[in-house]
């Protein structure tokens, strides 16, 4: 794909909140001399057709492969975005494994390359405040796509795809180490990085910076978000 846009590519944006301040800081006295910068936290929408280049075939093979499973593509997708050259299928939850299988398998798609997942966090997308993203790749066809899939903070919960893509094993345990998704199913779901009496995921936009005290050569350093006042 070109970097030029595509009709798809001029979406409407989907606003789901506000940053105020470089980092989105509130309530510290910045000194930085951003703190009145304003943007909006913006998702792209949802593209139109024709999305260009391979993206049209792959929706229109994922949807037949989708009804031959007895599945609706309807259900199953709940947008296709086009954005900066790249395609992203949003997919239901309950119909992950459903589109990962046939896109693994239909002849024409192929995607026989997961290259694992990884967890975001919007903690302002009320309801969809955790993601799961897969990046495909077809060695076949020579193509790459992505699936996103989106729960609440309150039911992290996303189906393992590890019978499909079995390397997805330890990718599934690091999102979970450090997002808190649940893959259910997965053979051994345990922390792969922090101890396993680790309190909470460190990678999630609302867990503490720093938040561990460090003693070195004697004295007890405060975690960063501690040391500092602007007053």
């Amino acid at each position: 794909m070109s970097g030029d846009l595509t009709p798809a590519d001029r979406h409407a944006e989907d606003v789901i909140g506000e940053r105020r301040g470089l980092f989105g800081v509130s309530g510290t006295g910045d000194t930085s001399g951003y703190g009145r910068m304003v943007a909006p936290i913006a998702f792209p929408g949802e593209g139109s057709r024709p999305y260009g280049g391979y993206f049209d075939d792959v929706a229109d093979d994922l949807a037949a492969g989708l009804r031959r499973r007895g599945v609706d593509y309807a259900d199953a997708v709940e947008k296709v975005v086009i954005e900066r050259g790249d395609m992203t299928v949003h997919v239901a939850r309950d119909h992950l494994a459903d589109v990962a299988s046939t896109l693994r398998d239909e002849p024409s798609l192929r995607f026989e390359l997961c290259l694992g997942v990884s967890g975001v966090h919007y903690p302002d997308q009320t309801g969809r405040e955790l993601h799961a993203v897969y990046p495909l790749r077809s060695i076949t066809h020579n193509r790459r796509i992505r699936l996103e899939v989106a729960v609440p903070d309150a039911d992290p919960h996303i189906t393992t795809l590890t019978p499909v893509y079995p390397t997805n094993d330890w990718h599934e345990r690091e999102t979970y180490d450090f997002f808190g998704i649940v893959f259910d199913g997965h053979p051994s779901l345990t922390r792969i990085e922090m101890p396993d009496d680790w309190e909470g995921h460190p990678q999630r936009k609302d867990y503490p910076l720093g938040g561990v005290p460090v003693q070195y050569k004697g004295a007890n350093i405060a975690p960063p978000d501690r040391r500092r006042r602007y007053s």
